[in-house]
C-alpha cells in the first residue's frame, strides 16, 4: 500500500491562514514570562529606526518582502524586514533601548524563529539551497547596529517550518472547525427578546447597514431602548462570510467604565447561540486592566519575582486549551482567574494570550484607542478583520484627550534625580533644563481675560511649540533609565513549591517603592516622547507655577503636554477597523464629535433613533428667575434651595440634585440642610468609594423620599437604572459649564483658531449640555416611567440651549417669582 502523502504534499485547499509571528509565538516559546520594564521604542520610532538601517544597505535591498508558504490546510505569509539579492542575506530588524545583553533569552528564541520561517518560505519561493540570516538589533538612542548572522541550508529550515506547522496544525484546525461552527451559528442567531423595543429595531438596521458598507456609524438612541442589544445583534450577525465577501474575524466591544464591561457582558451571554456542541459557539473574552488582574501587586512580571510568571510559557498550552472549551462561552475576569490560577498562570497575560482564539473582546476604550493600545497592536500584526463598537460613545473625546496628553512635574523629577544613580540624574538634570527652556515668544498665545472673570495668573502659560531639545533630552533620560532599571537589584527568587497566595518577603516594601518610582517615571518619559514626535496644532505645550494644596501655594512647576483634538492620533483606529459603531443617547452636536475624534467624512454615516417615550411622561420646568453664573451663586443659593425644597413637597418622592462641581455641590447641600432640616438628603463626596457609592443608591428605594445630590459628569451622572418610582425628578442647576480657568482660555483660543467661531462651544456649551442630558436621562428609563426636570438657571429658557436638548421633550414650563 503506497504510504499516505504529508500534510505538505496535499492539494486542498489551505482552510487556515496563520501570520509567521503568529506561527512562532505559538511554537516557539517556552520558560518564564518576562515583561521587566524597558521603555520599548514607540511605532514612529520603531519606522524610523527600520529606515535607518535600510538607508546604509546597498541598491539592491528589498524592503517589506512579502513572504507566503503553505503545509497542509495552513496558508502562512508575512513580511521580511529585508533581503539584500547581491548579497544572498535575509534580515530581521529589531529596534531597541538599553543593553542588548540583558534581553531575555526567550526574546531572542522567538526572534531567531521568525527570521527562520522567513527564510523556508523565502528558499522554497526562489529555489534557494542555503541562505543567510541576519538577525539586526537597532539601538535607537545610540544609532548603532548589532548584527547576528548565521547561515542555513533550505532543507533543515523546511524541517523546522515543518515542524511548527505540525505542531500548530490542530490548533488550526479546531480553529476553522470552530469559525464554521460560529458562523452557521450566527447565521441563524434570533434576537434574543420575543421582540424588538420601539427604536430598537430601527437601531439595529442602521448597524447592520454600515457594518455591510465599512462605515463608521453615529448612531444616538435614548435610553432604554437596550442600545446594547440593538448594536451587537446586527454586529455579530455581520461575523460570518457571505459569498464573496470574507466575513470579520472579531467583533471589540469598548466601553468607558465597569459597568458598561457587565451590561455588555450579559449582552453577550443572551446573543450566545445554540453550539450544538460540547464547546461554546460564541467565545467571548474580558480584558481588565493589570492593576485588576495581578494577583501580586508590586512584583515585576519575570519568573525571578512572580510565581505566575515562572514557566508561564510551558503551562500556557493546558490553560489555553481550558479556558476555550469553558462550557460558558464568556472568559470574564472570575473564569480566567480560576483557570489562570488552576494551571499556575498569570490570568492578566492568559487574557491576552487567547486573543487570537475569541471572537468577541470586552474591554476598556484605551485597549483601542490608546496609543499603546494591545487590541489595536495585535489588530494590525495579525491583519484581522473587526468590527469595534464604542459604547457611551460621548465620554470619548475626553477619554482621548487624556489618552494623548502627559504632566511632569518638577518637584518630582528633581527628588528622584536626588535619589538615583548619577548617570540617570545627569540626564534628568539635562531635562530638567531643556522643560525651562520658555518656547519663542513669537509662539505663544497669553490667554486673554474672560468675560466676566478674573485674569489669568501669570503663572500658567500656553504655547504653540515645545522646547528645543525636549525629543533629545527625552531619549537621553529614557536611556539612563533603562540602564538604571537593568542593573536595580533582582528580586531573590521564592521556592518554586510555595503554595498561592505568596508571602511578600519583608524587603518587598523598600525594594517596591524603588522599583516601582523607576517603572512610573519610565512610563512618564515614553509617554512625552511619543507625544512630543506627534507634537501640532492639535495640543499645546504647559507651564504652569502654581501648584495648590490645602490653601498653600507651594513652589514648584508642573509641565503638561495637552491635547485638544484627538483626531490625529485616532485616524488610524477609524481605517484599521471594517465597521465601527460609535453610540450613545448624547451625541448632539454631531459636528462637534467629528471634528474632535476625526471621524471620517468619506465613511461617516449617522442615525438619530426617536425616543419611544411620550412627552406626556416628563414635565419640564425652568426657573428663568435663577442665575448659577459663577458671579450669581452665593446670591441665588437662597432661593433655588427653596425652589428645590417646595418641588419636594408638593410632589414627595426621590430626586436628584446635580451641580456642576464639588464646592458647589457642598455648598448648595449646606444651605438645604440648614434652611429645610425635615427633608431627607444624602450627598455624593469627592473620590466616593465603591461601598458608598452602593450605599448612595441603595437610598433610592421604591417609595422612598428624600433628595440626593450629586456631580454632573459624575458617577451618578449616568450608567444609573432607578426606575419607576424609585426617582421621580432631578434638579439640575447650571449648564454644566466648566469654571473659568487660564487652562479653559488656552483651549478655547486654540479650538477657535482651528475651527473658526467654535471654541467657546467646543469647550464649554457642547461638554456642558451632554453631561446635563445624561444626568436628565436618568428619570425616564421606561416607558412606564414618569417624572419631572427642574432646571435652575433662566439660560435653559435660551432658544439655541433648548435646540440641543432631546426633541421628544416637552415645551419647558417657565417659573417666575
Amino acid at each position: 500500500m503506497d504510504s499516505a502523502p504529508s500534510p505538505q504534499d496535499t492539494a486542498a485547499e489551505p482552510s487556515y491562514t496563520v501570520a509567521v509571528r503568529a506561527l512562532c509565538a505559538f511554537t516557539a516559546r517556552s520558560g518564564d514570562l518576562d515583561r521587566r520594564f524597558a521603555p520599548t521604542p514607540s511605532a514612529e520610532e520603531g519606522v524610523r529606526g527600520h529606515a535607518a538601517v535600510v538607508a546604509r544597505r546597498s541598491a539592491s535591498y528589498r524592503r517589506e518582502l512579502p513572504l507566503e508558504g503553505r503545509w497542509g490546510p495552513l496558508r502562512v505569509r508575512g513580511r521580511a524586514d529585508g533581503w539584500d539579492e547581491a548579497a544572498g542575506r535575509l534580515e530581521e530588524i529589531k529596534t531597541f533601548r538599553g543593553r542588548l545583553d540583558t534581553q531575555p533569552a526567550g526574546e531572542r528564541r522567538l526572534h531567531w524563529a521568525q527570521l527562520k520561517v522567513y527564510g523556508a518560505l523565502l528558499c522554497a519561493e526562489r529555489g534557494l539551497r542555503t541562505i543567510e540570516l541576519a538577525l539586526v538589533y537597532y539601538d535607537i538612542d545610540r544609532a548603532e547596529e548589532t548584527c547576528f548572522h548565521e547561515r542555513h541550508d533550505a532543507a533543515a529550515l523546511q524541517h523546522e517550518f515543518e515542524q511548527r506547522c505540525a505542531a500548530f496544525l490542530a490548533w488550526a484546525q479546531a480553529e476553522a472547525a470552530h469559525r464554521q461552527q460560529r458562523d452557521a451559528a450566527l447565521d441563524a442567531l434570533p434576537f434574543p427578546m420575543p421582540a424588538f423595543r420601539d427604536g430598537q429595531r430601527a437601531l439595529s438596521v442602521a448597524v447592520w447597514r454600515s457594518a455591510q458598507r465599512g462605515q463608521v456609524l453615529m448612531a444616538q438612541a435614548p435610553t432604554g431602548i437596550g442600545k446594547t442589544l440593538g448594536v451587537l445583534f446586527p454586529l455579530l450577525k455581520a461575523l460570518p462570510a457571505r459569498g464573496v465577501a470574507p466575513g470579520l474575524d472579531k467583533l471589540y466591544v469598548l466601553t468607558a467604565k465597569t459597568p458598561g464591561r457587565a451590561i455588555a457582558l450579559d449582552a453577550l451571554r443572551r446573543l450566545q447561540p445554540p453550539s450544538g456542541g460540547s464547546e461554546p459557539a460564541l467565545r467571548v473574552l474580558e480584558l481588565v486592566a493589570r492593576e485588576t488582574a495581578c494577583e501580586y501587586p508590586g512584583r515585576a512580571c519575570h519568573g525571578e519575582d512572580c510565581p505566575l510568571a515562572r514557566g508561564f510559557w510551558d503551562r500556557l498550552p493546558a490553560a489555553r486549551a481550558a479556558a476555550v472549551a469553558d462550557p460558558g462561552g464568556v472568559l470574564d475576569a472570575p473564569t480566567l482567574r480560576r483557570v489562570g490560577l488552576a494551571h499556575t498562570v498569570c490570568p492578566y497575560h492568559l487574557a491576552q494570550e487567547l486573543l487570537p482564539w475569541v471572537d468577541a473582546v470586552v474591554g476598556d476604550y484605551n485597549h483601542w484607542f490608546d496609543s499603546g493600545g494591545m487590541l489595536y497592536a495585535r489588530t494590525t500584526e495579525e491583519g484581522w478583520r473587526v468590527a469595534v463598537a464604542v459604547d457611551e460613545a460621548h465620554n470619548l473625546v475626553e477619554r482621548a484627550r487624556s489618552m494623548y496628553s502627559a504632566s511632569l512635574d518638577a518637584l518630582e523629577l528633581r527628588a528622584a534625580r536626588r535619589t538615583i544613580a548619577r548617570p540617570l540624574a545627569a540626564a534628568l538634570r539635562r531635562l530638567e533644563r531643556v522643560l525651562a527652556r520658555v518656547p519663542e515668544p513669537a509662539l505663544e498665545r497669553v490667554p486673554k481675560r474672560p468675560a466676566g472673570g478674573a485674569a489669568p495668573p501669570a503663572a500658567y502659560r500656553a504655547f504653540d511649540a515645545l522646547p528645543d531639545g525636549l525629543s533629545e533630552a527625552l531619549h537621553a533620560a529614557l536611556a539612563a533609565l533603562t540602564q538604571a532599571m537593568l542593573e536595580a537589584p533582582a528580586a531573590q527568587p521564592e521556592p518554586a513549591a510555595l503554595a498561592l497566595p505568596l508571602d511578600v518577603p519583608a524587603d518587598a516594601p523598600e525594594r517596591v517603592d524603588a522599583a516601582q518610582r523607576l517603572r512610573e517615571l519610565g512610563y512618564t518619559l515614553g509617554a512625552w516622547l511619543r507625544l512630543a514626535e506627534r507634537f501640532g496644532a492639535h495640543s499645546m505645550f504647559e507651564v504652569d507655577a502654581s501648584r495648590s494644596g490645602a490653601g498653600v501655594v507651594a513652589p514648584g512647576v508642573r509641565y503638561g503636554l495637552r491635547n485638544l483634538v484627538p483626531g490625529p492620533h485616532l485616524a488610524s483606529r477609524w481605517s484599521t477597523a471594517v465597521t465601527t459603531v460609535l453610540f450613545s443617547a448624547t451625541l448632539r452636536p454631531e459636528a462637534w464629535h467629528a471634528d474632535l475624534l476625526g471621524l471620517p467624512a468619506a465613511r461617516l454615516a449617522q442615525v438619530d433613533v426617536p425616543a419611544p417615550f411620550a412627552a406626556a411622561q416628563l414635565r419640564v420646568q425652568v426657573a428663568q428667575q435663577l442665575s448659577t453664573r459663577w458671579r450669581d451663586r452665593a446670591r441665588s443659593l437662597p432661593a433655588l434651595v427653596d425652589l428645590m425644597a417646595a418641588q419636594w413637597r408638593a410632589e414627595p418622592g426621590n430626586y436628584l440634585a446635580f451641580f456642576s462641581s464639588h464646592d458647589y455641590l457642598q455648598q448648595a447641600h449646606a444651605a438645604f440642610t440648614a434652611a429645610h432640616p425635615e427633608v431627607p438628603v444624602w450627598a455624593q463626596s469627592r473620590a466616593m468609594p465603591e461601598p458608598e457609592r452602593a450605599a448612595f443608591l441603595a437610598r433610592f428605594v421604591p417609595a422612598g423620599r428624600g433628595i440626593g445630590f450629586a456631580v454632573l459628569g459624575g458617577a451618578f451622572g449616568e450608567g444609573i437604572d432607578l426606575v419607576g418610582d424609585r426617582l421621580i425628578g432631578a434638579f439640575i442647576a447650571t449648564l454644566g459649564l466648566p469654571s473659568v480657568s487660564p487652562v479653559l482660555e488656552a483651549m478655547r483660543e486654540r479650538l477657535d483658531a482651528q475651527f473658526p467661531g467654535r471654541g467657546d462651544d467646543y469647550v464649554g456649551l457642547y461638554p456642558g449640555l451632554q453631561r446635563v442630558v445624561q444626568a436628565a436621562g436618568r428619570v425616564i428609563r421606561g416607558p412606564e416611567d414618569r417624572g419631572i426636570l427642574v432646571f435652575m438657571d433662566d439660560r435653559y429658557a435660551s432658544p439655541r440651549v433648548r435646540a440641543l436638548l432631546p426633541s421628544w421633550w416637552p415645551q419647558p414650563t417657565l417659573l417666575r417669582r
